[in-house]
């Protein structure tokens, strides 16, 4: 099997690089948080120092970096001073960033990419940390037809939907209006919950009934945010991510971010994302996003 280079360890690209060894491939790794880089040398992945010592005999390279900035230093240069990918790189390495971030900056990496003779993908995930754990992640994105396919090949150990979006950062562009209508829809769900409860409901009634009604959605039906309904969501797990109250503050500004260029209107989506600043004001940023049900509770 070829030699895949894995930048970024956190609790998407651990399980994710975990998947690609379990797969057979031969996998280095380099994460600044060296522990996190350890934990996957028994399942035989390759510690690395540094950017330069992890491509080495790559033939492809998969970052998961947590926002634009990032991945344009890490792919451009001034990561700690040193110089970006794109120079350190074989000519014939294939790029995959699966961060999730503004389409310019993807578009920005792309483009310097093409100059260098190098094929580059954004491919932003959806599926959670429960989802890259199963290889199940969904995965959006964006490059040309070739690039795509060479994409594919990588990404189904990993993934379960892998979808071609368009053109380089239209990967970035589908996730973040995914992610703006799933803070919209978490942040409705929450809402309904506690009017029901405020009112007398048991929420698992109440659950039950929108689960069959036209309330139904993808949170009621696998990620509840009410303690206690659904065993396996973070809410009955003292809200442990999962995905991050912080990471869907972000996404959800990309959304204006996005909008404000375009022109669009996004009121529902602005008013999801200042629910989740104020939400993260009050200490819960590294809490589940389904946490946001506690914003609403009575307090006692």
């Amino acid at each position: 099997m070829s030699t895949i280079a894995f930048i970024g360890l956190g609790n998407m690209g651990s399980p994710m690089a975990k998947n690609l060894l379990a797969a057979g491939f031969n996998v280095q790794v380099f994460d600044l948080n060296e522990l996190a880089a350890k934990k996957l040398e028994p399942l035989g992945a390759i510690v690395s120092a540094s950017l330069e010592d992890v491509v080495k005999g790559a033939t492809t390279v998969i970052t998961m970096l947590p926002a634009g900035s990032h991945v344009r230093a890490v792919y451009l240069g001034d990561h700690h001073g040193g110089i970006g990918l794109l120079n350190l790189v074989c000519r014939n390495t294939f790029l995959i960033d699966s961060s999730t971030i503004d389409p310019d900056s993807a578009r920005l990496v792309a483009n310097e990419a093409a100059n260098k003779g190098l094929q580059f993908v954004d491919a932003p995930v959806s599926g959670g940390v429960a989802g890259a754990k199963a290889a199940s992640l969904t995965f959006i994105v964006g490059g040309t037809e070739a690039a795509f396919g060479k994409a594919h090949a990588i990404l189904q150990y990993v993934g379960k939907n892998i979808f071609h979006a368009g053109h380089a950062g239209d990967g970035q562009m589908a996730k973040i209006c995914n992610n703006l209508m799933l803070g919209i829809l978490m942040s409705g769900t929450c809402e309904a919950l506690n009017l029901g409860i405020d009112n007398g409901l048991d929420p698992k009634v109440l659950s039950s009934i929108m689960l069959q009604s036209s309330g139904r959605n993808w949170a009621l039906e696998l990620y509840n945010p009410c303690p206690g309904v659904m065993e396996n969501a973070p809410a009955s797990n003292n809200y442990q991510p999962g995905f991050m109250s912080k990471l869907m503050l972000k996404d959800l500004g990309l959304g204006m971010d996005a909008a404000i260029q375009s022109q669009s209107s996004i009121p529902m989506g602005t008013l999801a994302r200042n629910l989740y600043a104020f939400h993260n004001a009050n200490g819960n940023e590294a809490l589940d996003f389904s946490s946001l049900f506690k914003f609403y509770q009575r307090q006692s």
